[in-house]
């Protein structure tokens, strides 16, 4: 099992925010955690909430436009 946090800016359900979400991944799962997201007015401040000893990766070319990056 790996944890995952994607870091989204204005996402649809968050209008003019930064969200940053935790997703578990698994053998052929991939599940958001519903009760772990985390919502600020900035990017730093969404960072600052992601937990420490996660190494970011910034977003792919075919991710959705409003991913900005990927910690794992």
């Amino acid at each position: 099992m790996m944890v995952m946090w994607t870091v989204y800016e204005n996402p649809s359900d968050y209008p003019g925010k930064f969200v940053a979400r935790k997703f578990v991944i698994g053998r052929g799962t991939f599940e958001p955690s519903l009760n772990d997201v985390h919502v600020a007015d900035t990017l730093e401040a969404v960072r600052g909430m992601i937990p420490v000893g996660l190494v970011c990766t910034r977003r792919q070319p075919d991710d959705d436009p409003c991913i900005v990056e990927v910690w794992l």
